[in-house]
Order: structure tokens, then C-alpha cells, then sequence
């Protein structure tokens, strides 16, 4: 009796450090049928705010707050009781200590997820390892780069285009056909090589690379270059697009 209850306990404490380990932060604990717990980070870059939020309204499974940094990165200097499940990047601040850097990496690598949108790609213009993270830059001036010299990144505004699917496989391209879209457009942006194209473009003014995604660590990371005013907001192709990026960034 006494060799089956201890060997009883082994298995409890197994079974304990296997659920412990599979998320280190609180909100990647989610049951089934709780809410995806959603952190959208603004900042940095004016955007019409109403229109903006909408695309997480009325969603069952979808729960947001808005984190509006003041001091450009103040949402990861202490990290220890984060609640989010992902986090919606919409800012476009620049300085983060060695210490946020260190705590956002911890975030996306424990498995917290990342969905990147529009002007977000020109945040952090100086910390190296955040394209590697999103998987590209906009380049908001000249610059070397490892070893390699870069051109200022441009953008147009009011560009009619059309947004076509590569790969409609995708969780997050399900269901979705090419749609067209007045939007702005970037060019001479530079991309991560392993990014797993979903959207693109032909449009002169653009890079052709509009969507993809990735990993980082145990983290889903999904960047949208489109995201700029409220006729893109209303886009019920663009708002499926957000919606089914932030179940599958979910983890």
C-alpha cells in the first residue's frame, strides 16, 4: 500500500511540472471557454482611436485592454504578473532599457503571442533583435545594419491596391479571398528571410511582402503591413484577418 502511494505521489508531481511548464505567465493557463486575453500596446504614432478598437469588439472568445505607453515601453519593466495571452502591437515608441528588451523577449519566447500591425514595424529603430521578433523594419532613416547599408524606408498615403492571398491554407487567411483596400503603403522595408508568407502585393509604392508569420521561440509572432485609417477598420476582410491572427497567435 505504502509503494503505491508514493509512487502515486510521483506521478501527481509529474503531472503538476508538466501543467507548470507549459506556460510560464498566468495568462497562458486559459481552460477551454475562457476569453483570449488580448493587451493592445499603442503609442508613438497618431491613429483614429474609435474606428481603431472596433476591430476587437464583439467577439465572443476576444477580451482586450488598451495599454498606452507614456514612457515608450513601460509595460515590460516588470513582467512578473503578466495576465495576457497576446499582445497586439500598434505602437511606433523607440527606447526600451536592456532590461524591457530582455523582459519583451521573455514574453514572445515563453509563448506569449504577437500580433504585429501597420506602423508598428517602426518601433524600436535601434534595438536589433525586435525585426527578428516581427520579422521586419521599416527603416524611418538611413541606416547600417550588420554589415549592410540601408536606405530610409518610404510610405505613400491614400493608395487604392489590392491585397492578394498566397496562402489560403493558413488559420489565419481561412476563409479569406484577395480584397482590395485605400490604405498606405511602405517600400524598402527589410524582411526576415523564414517568414512564412501569407499576403502580398503588386503595387509599385509597396513591398510585395504585406503579411506573414513566424516563430520566436515558443511564441506565434503574425505581422499585417495594412492597418492605417477606418475605411481599412471596416474591411470585413481585414477585420477576419485580425480576429483569426490573435486565436492563432493564442498559442
Amino acid at each position: 500500500m505504502m509503494v503505491r502511494r508514493v509512487m502515486l505521489l510521483g506521478i501527481l508531481l509529474l503531472v503538476a511540472g508538466y501543467v507548470c511548464s507549459c506556460g510560464e505567465f498566468a495568462g497562458l493557463g486559459r481552460r477551454p471557454g475562457e476569453k483570449i486575453k488580448v493587451v493592445v500596446v499603442t503609442g508613438g504614432h497618431a491613429f483614429e482611436r474609435k474606428p481603431f478598437f472596433t476591430l476587437f469588439e464583439g467577439y465572443d472568445d476576444i477580451e482586450y485592454v488598451e495599454a498606452q505607453q507614456k514612457d515608450d515601453s513601460e509595460i515590460f519593466e516588470d513582467v512578473s504578473e503578466w495576465d495576457y495571452d497576446v499582445m497586439v502591437l500598434f505602437n511606433m515608441t523607440q527606447k526600451i532599457s536592456p532590461k524591457r528588451q530582455e523582459n519583451f523577449t521573455k514574453l514572445v519566447n515563453g509563448g506569449v503571442g504577437v500580433v504585429a500591425l501597420h506602423h508598428s514595424m517602426g518601433a524600436f529603430q535601434d534595438w536589433g533583435e525586435y525585426r527578428k521578433i516581427i520579422g521586419g523594419k521599416y527603416y524611418t532613416r538611413a541606416t547600417e545594419e550588420d554589415g549592410v547599408k540601408r536606405e530610409g524606408s518610404t510610405y505613400e498615403h491614400d493608395v487604392d491596391f489590392e491585397v492578394r492571398v498566397e496562402d489560403s491554407r493558413h488559420p489565419i487567411t481561412r476563409g479569406v479571398s484577395d480584397f482590395a483596400v485605400h490604405d498606405e503603403t511602405y517600400k524598402k522595408c527589410g524582411f526576415e528571410k523564414d517568414n512564412r508568407l501569407l499576403l502580398s502585393t503588386e503595387h509599385p509604392t509597396s513591398d510585395e511582402q504585406l503579411g506573414w508569420v513566424r516563430r520566436y521561440g515558443k511564441g506565434k509572432v503574425c505581422f499585417i503591413m495594412v492597418g492605417h485609417g477606418p475605411s481599412v477598420y471596416s474591411n470585413e476582410s481585414y477585420r477576419r484577418l485580425v480576429a483569426q491572427a490573435i486565436r492563432w497567435c493564442a498559442n
